[in-house]
């Protein structure tokens, strides 16, 4: 069984030998290492077998000097095949450019199906997408990831709240759906506007309730500053004559700006190190088969040493198949790395403004930093380290609910 699968690869050759006792020839070339299988012997003087391809040359060397007949009556094997191919050119150039042809086709976007969002979005995301170079034509391989794509559309169509995009073939199909607000009435109940922290009263303004404190008033945590009980005269004037009030409760509602006060500790190195990108940068291509990866375009190593990597992966595909083969495209970009030493006052300035921004961001937006003071500094290896205090102007209402009991 090896022997056959041996030869079906490298091929066979079927040789007849005619002469006296045709048989001691076969002998004679296996004393040589021409292995020989299939003897037959149909007549007398005849004597049939198969050998190895690469042996033809050795069995005409071993006939010259001897009265044998060799004939060659059939052939099998794989190079056989191959050069009864090659022979017809035509057939096999048309048979390569129409592979090329289906191969090419079947990378390319053929169609763009978007579903879920009204007319008008779905022409500003058919806008976006052929900005994106997404459209009937493209090369499937040389267009960002589904998860880009997704992320390009909600940053540059606002009225998107989700959008989905799906690749099937050579068709992108996308699904969207529409950012609708939907303001509801928050039916609130009844409730006191109490401090969240202490602080000096700048501005009020109350919209519901009855105000328990005044502009520059120092309040402390857990202070009133807006009840939602509410005294209301009766209409009737019995009532007025007996001084006689009704309660009502509502939910106290407001805007009360204070100064605050926060005490924030930083550290700041002294020795710092950044990474910026130059602008130079390279790009090469990739054909990758398994973990085997043949290049296209872009070789060598870049000019630059320190190098910042973006690579992806589009699988190339044939028909409605994905091939097991992929197309990586890499950019390299130069980058460099700069040692900076800060002077003390440099540090303390970066630790204000870091212990500002960590502030902002955890007051929110509205937060507005009056003034900030080091009340302490030190440098311990080769590090400044800040203890700040900083004034801030901001909302400090707090609800607290009202029961019609208290």
């Amino acid at each position: 069984m090896k022997q056959k699968e041996e030869s079906i690869i490298t091929g066979s050759v079927t040789i007849s030998v005619s002469g006296n006792k045709p048989e001691l020839f076969f002998q004679h070339c296996t004393s040589y290492g021409i292995r020989i299988w299939n003897v037959t012997k149909p007549k007398s003087d005849t004597c049939n077998g198969t050998i190895r391809l690469k042996d033809v040359k050795h069995i005409k060397r071993l006939r010259r000097g001897t009265n044998y007949k060799i004939k060659f009556i059939d052939r099998k094997g794989y190079p056989f095949v191959i050069r009864r191919y090659l022979r017809k050119k035509e057939l096999i150039i048309a048979f390569i450019l129409s592979m090329l042809l289906i191969f090419g086709l079947s990378n390319i976007v053929w169609e763009v199906k978007i579903t879920g969002v009204p007319k008008d979005i779905e022409e500003k995301i058919n806008k976006q997408l052929n900005q994106y170079g997404i459209h009937p034509g493209s090369w499937i391989f040389s267009l960002d990831s589904p998860k880009e794509i997704q992320q390009q559309l909600l940053d540059d169509v606002p009225e998107l709240l989700w959008v989905g995009i799906d690749q099937k073939g050579t068709t992108f199909y996308l699904e969207g759906v529409e950012k609708v607000v939907v303001k509801e009435e928050e039916k609130k109940n009844p409730r006191n506007l109490i401090a969240a922290k202490k602080g000096i009263i700048k501005k009020m303004y109350v919209s519901q309730g009855v105000a328990q404190v005044e502009v520059h008033d120092f309040v402390e945590k857990g202070d009133l500053l807006v009840s939602g009980k509410m005294g209301m005269e009766a209409d009737n004037n019995e009532e007025k004559k007996d001084k006689k009030r009704k309660i009502r409760y509502v939910a106290a509602d407001g805007e009360i700006t204070a100064t605050t006060w926060y005490e924030v500790k930083v550290t700041v190195p002294l020795e710092t190190s950044t990474e910026r990108l130059t602008g130079n940068q390279e790009e090469k291509y990739h054909i990758a088969f398994s973990d085997v990866k043949l290049p296209v375009w872009g070789f060598g190593s870049p000019e630059f040493t320190e190098i910042y990597r973006e690579e992806m992966e589009k699988p190339l595909r044939f028909l409605k198949w994905d091939l097991p083969i992929k197309f990586i495209e890499t950019k390299l970009y130069e980058k460099t790395y700069t040692n900076y030493k800060r002077t003390e006052k440099e540090a303390i300035e970066v630790g204000m403004k870091q212990a500002k921004e960590q502030l902002k961001l955890q007051l929110g937006p509205e937060a507005k930093i009056l003034s900030e003071k080091v009340l302490h500094e030190s440098i311990q290896n080769g590090k400044v380290k800040l203890h700040l205090y900083i004034s801030v102007e901001e909302n400090i209402v707090e609800a607290q609910p009202l029961g019609q009991g208290d």
